[in-house]
């Protein structure tokens, strides 16, 4: 019976470690490779994503991975990439469709709690492809959340070495300032407040003039070669002005002795100025109320070689004008002798005009000759014409009108 309740505990003895030694092969990673219970829901087919991580803090893997605060994936892997970065490769469920640009932050899910990996969209982010499997956000898309170790550590440090401990000495420094001085203080806050309240009366103003401010400022700009070449050239024109100093004060003494006796001048001649312009004012009303008559009288005027009306009988840019003067006197007696009218006799057209040598006498001179010798006249076709006959007193000669120098022909032609 002893034997046999020995041989019973060795028996359980083996049989343990036979199932320690086959869960050991099984489990070859260690308790990391089993799923903890209550975790996301990867499904058969998840897909991979590496996120880079400036800092993971102490997340770990099996850690989730959430999307709006829904477990979506977990962590795989957390390496240590070449360029000294965290590398977290996590595992998502292909049902779940995140943004190709999409952003990822570790963060805790209270103050004492763990830490997860949260996937977001950015707020530009449209309709664009998808993350897909073996993708890599990159570190620019990624961040962490504050610790509260490091909040504490921040608050330590305001508490005691910040400024915390001066605010009690500036509050005190400032209200021993104030006290007894409200007055003044309260006078300076209304001052103050009428400033705020002129200024902001003026603010159109106060643009505008910003803005002449800021063009000329770019065409001060546009111009800087011109300005310096002016300002290079003011030190010599400076030094000129400062040879010539002793001839420029010259000129303005004597500006001055000028317009001494130049008002002396006016004042004794404001009489005489005052009693010419009140001559002149006659004439100016006259002028005055002849208003455009005048200008369009000039315009009748002869002016050579045309007058203003005669712009109007161009046609184009030129006028030709032919005058042909036949001053020959045969012709002209011819003529008459035409028509049917002796010209020479008692009821001719020419019997009322004056002795032909009262006319030509006081040019002829002194003559006693007789009359000239008649010559004929030609027709139109060429032929002779009968010479015109002599008046019956041709020969005589009239003796000189008193008053008149020289002889006169006689005659009545």
């Amino acid at each position: 019976m002893r034997c046999r309740g020995l041989l019973r505990r060795w028996s359980v003895i083996l049989t343990a470690a036979a199932l320690l030694t086959s869960g050991c092969g099984s489990l070859a990673g260690g308790l990391r490779g089993v799923d903890l219970p209550g975790g996301a829901d990867l499904g058969e087919d998840p897909y991979e994503v590496a996120i880079e991580f400036a800092d993971v803090v102490d997340l770990v893997p099996q850690s989730l991975v959430k999307v709006n605060d829904v477990p979506v994936g977990s962590v795989a892997t957390i390496e240590v990439s070449p360029g000294w970065t965290a590398l977290v490769t996590v595992l998502v469920n292909r049902d779940v469709q995140v943004p190709g640009d999409a952003l990822a932050r570790v963060r805790t899910t209270s103050l004492l709690g763990e830490k997860f990996v949260e996937l977001l969209a950015p707020s530009s982010s449209g309709a664009g492809p998808m993350l897909a499997d073996k993708a890599t956000i990159p570190l620019a898309r990624t961040s962490r959340a504050a610790e509260v170790e490091e909040v504490l550590g921040a608050l330590s440090m305001l508490l005691n070495g910040g400024g915390v401990a001066q605010i009690r000495t500036i509050a005190t420094e400032l209200n021993t300032a104030l006290t007894s001085n409200e007055p003044e203080v309260r006078a300076l806050l209304g001052d103050l407040d009428t400033l705020v309240g002129a200024l902001d009366d003026r603010k159109t103003e106060i643009t505008r003039a910003l803005d002449e401010i800021n063009r000329l400022s770019s065409t001060l700009v546009q111009r800087r070669d011109q300005i310096t070449v002016a300002l290079s050239d003011l030190g010599p024109g400076l030094a000129e002005l400062e040879a010539q100093r002793g001839k420029l004060i010259d000129l303005l003494r004597a500006l001055d002795r000028l317009s001494g006796v130049s008002i002396d001048v006016i004042n004794r001649s404001r009489q005489d100025v005052l009693a010419d312009l009140e001559l002149l004012r006659p004439i100016l009303t006259k002028l005055a109320e002849a208003g455009e008559d005048l200008p369009n009288s000039l315009q009748v005027l002869f002016t050579p070689p045309f007058t203003d009306a005669a712009v109007d009988a161009f046609a184009g840019d030129y006028a030709n004008l032919y005058v042909r003067a036949d001053l020959d006197l045969s012709t002209i007696l011819d003529n008459f002798r035409r028509s049917g009218q002796p010209p020479l006799g008692p009821d001719g057209p020419l019997q009322d005009l004056p002795p032909t040598a009262e006319l030509l006498g006081p040019l002829l001179g002194p003559t006693d000759q007789p009359a000239p010798p008649e010559f004929p006249l030609l027709a139109e076709d060429g032929e002779l014409l009968a010479p015109l006959p002599a008046p019956p007193d041709a020969e005589r000669v009239v003796p000189r009108p008193a008053g008149r120098p020289g002889p006169l022909l006689g005659g009545d032609s």
